[in-house]
């Protein structure tokens, strides 16, 4: 299991705290010292069976800087990933990836129904 965070955001704070109270183990990996590949995100988006869209963090500085708002929906998926990849705080956490199993934000729900 991967965990892939920032770990001065409260929220990826919480999901870590989840997950060490429900027993489970993961690799954790600093989202903006070591962003996913583009590649990684490619899988992971196809695994989750989400919208490209979902990977970005849209409340972030970096979003806001860009212009995304107003951009993302002109650009081509493989121009999404570059920027993804390039920028770890352009990418929604934290990400937690499990074999097929993709989580990405943290919402308790969703991650007990995922993970038990």
């Amino acid at each position: 299991m991967l965990f892939v965070w920032y770990p001065k955001c409260s929220t990826c704070q919480r999901a870590k705290k989840w997950l060490d109270a429900h027993g489970k183990a993961a690799e954790t990996r600093d989202i903006k010292s070591q962003p996913p590949t583009a590649e990684e995100l490619s899988a992971w988006q196809e695994k989750s069976g989400l919208p490209l869209k979902k990977f970005f963090n849209t409340s972030g500085q970096s979003y806001r800087a860009l212009g995304l708002k107003d951009r993302l929906d002109t650009m081509d998926r493989a121009e999404q990933l570059a920027l993804l990849a390039e920028d770890g705080m352009l990418v929604k956490r934290p990400i937690l990836v499990d074999g097929d199993t993709v989580l990405v934000g943290f919402k308790e729900a969703d991650w007990t129904a995922a993970l038990g």
